[in-house]
């Protein structure tokens, strides 16, 4: 999976992660980012293998958070790596 397979997908569950101004707005483009896999466990107590989107460089403000989505549906997870 790359950045850009990852990008395709997500904008398929209509969120607006990747929207040209919130990209703009932190400072981010495509090239600063990087995936790999990791297992996520939900703040409900559940488990899910996910796609972990990090950032190479900090960006405007320090800001270097990963993101992390589903395997499988895409969808945005929140929680801590298991």
């Amino acid at each position: 999976m790359t950045p850009s397979e990852l990008k395709a997908n997500v904008e398929g569950t209509g969120s607006h992660f990747f929207d040209r101004n919130n990209m703009r707005f932190a400072g981010d483009t495509m090239r600063n980012y990087g995936v790999t896999t990791e297992t996520i466990k939900r703040y409900s107590g559940d488990t899910v293998e996910c796609w972990e989107l990090y950032r190479k460089k900090p960006v405007k403000h320090g800001l270097n958070s990963p993101a992390y989505f589903h395997k499988e549906t895409f969808e945005r997870v929140h929680g801590e790596i298991a």
